[in-house]
């Protein structure tokens, strides 16, 4: 269209708001990956984004004695944060192993601010007597009215819990994450294709300018594909001199091809394994909103045909909750067997699978759902709409 009109919600009494515009740049982040496990509903399992945005905030510890685990980077800042705040951090458990980043040496060899920063997190760690547990998970919380200890177990290459590793690990919180998951609603609702990014997740099909497949829309930062901050600016600059119609400068590309390497080969070595989902019961719960546990998703598979997580959906109420799906979503996804392929070059020159509804491929990438709203609108809004735009 030659023109968009976008529909918003503004400050705390979500006051209505229309704005148009020629061309339109989304850059709407992401949300943090979680990856359920027995007891991961007690009070005191918080995430670890959810951890470090307390201390930013308020300077809050979610406890006293906090467990650290998932997979990412962000463990290891969330750790270092914690234990400067006054928190004790018996461990930080690391589902991945650092070796997988060997193949990715050249990428890794281009960044070195990004290896000093990850060198200063561990002499954090080892300056405060952290333990740092690779290839190791957290698969159960303990507690009644709180978390009291967690079992963490040696993982193999897959993610499967080996027999005969569990431990025991008192605590009165954890900080748990794997990573992020962009958050799409606002380009899979206009039709924006998308892709299987590096590190499982679905990210949108940008060319070498930032535009997605629809006219008039560009996106930048972690909607193409979860890469950090720096390569999130780097993007909304190359996209903003595509948008005003000027060349963008050599030096944006290939900084953006060196960050773009770098995520990349942080998301294969922090790809969640196929295996994980063999630490949950079917008595825990997967989707938190509408207390749908694992074992009613199973049978929604095995005993009644669902093959993807449209059709759990649609049988358990799994992702119908609150959330929309955004904490459940992967699992979900993972116990209906979908998962996404490894990823291979796109259109734009980033690696990923390209995904287009209606179009199957032989390994076909699980698409995020669409929907119609982006965020929760008050009713009386849409019934103020001129009838053109309802």
């Amino acid at each position: 269209p030659a023109t968009w009109i976008l529909h918003a919600v503004v400050g705390p009494d979500e006051l209505p708001a229309t704005v148009r515009a020629r061309a339109v740049l989304l850059a709407t982040g992401a949300y943090e990956r979680q990856l359920p496990f027995p007891g991961w509903t007690l009070p005191g399992v918080v995430g670890a984004g959810g951890a470090q945005a307390m201390l930013k905030s308020g300077l809050v510890l979610p406890g006293r004695r906090v467990v650290v685990a998932g997979s990412g980077p962000l463990l290891l800042a969330v750790a270092g944060s914690l234990a400067a705040a006054g928190a004790r951090v018996p461990a930080v458990v690391e589902a991945a192993a650092y070796a997988a980043y060997a193949p990715h040496l050249p990428a890794l060899l281009r960044n070195p601010g990004k290896l000093a920063e990850g060198a200063a997190y561990g002499s954090a760690l080892l300056y405060r007597h952290i333990r740092l547990l690779t290839r190791h998970a957290v698969t159960e919380a303990h507690g009644t009215d709180r978390v009291e200890a967690v079992t963490v177990a040696r993982l193999d290459r897959d993610w499967r819990p080996l027999p005969g590793t569990a431990r025991r690990i008192p605590c009165d919180a954890v900080a748990v994450g794997h990573g992020l998951v962009p958050q799409l609603e606002l380009a899979t609702g206009l039709g924006c294709a998308t892709r299987g990014a590096a590190d499982g997740t679905a990210a949108l099909q940008l060319d070498a300018l930032q535009r997605t497949s629809v006219p008039g829309v560009w996106s930048a930062g972690e909607t193409g594909g979860v890469g950090g901050a720096q390569l999130a600016l780097t993007e909304g600059e190359i996209a903003a001199h595509a948008i005003a119609g000027r060349p963008v400068p050599a030096a944006l590309t290939r900084r953006r091809a060196r960050l773009r390497a770098f995520a990349d080969a942080m998301g294969r070595a922090h790809r969640p394994g196929a295996g994980w989902t063999g630490w949950l019961r079917d008595d825990t719960d997967v989707c938190r909103c509408e207390e749908v546990p694992a074992g009613r998703i199973r049978e929604a598979v095995a005993d009644l045909g669902a093959r993807d997580a449209r059709t759990v959906k649609l049988l358990t109420r799994a992702g119908m909750g609150w959330c929309q799906g955004r904490m459940c979503g992967p699992a979900v996804a993972a116990l209906a067997g979908e998962a996404a392929p490894p990823a291979t070059p796109g259109a734009s020159g980033a690696p990923g699978v390209p995904c287009t509804r209606g179009v199957p491929g032989p390994d076909p990438v699980p698409e995020p759902d669409r929907r119609p709203l982006s965020c929760p609108v008050p009713l009386r809004h849409l019934v103020e709409l001129p009838p053109a735009d309802r």
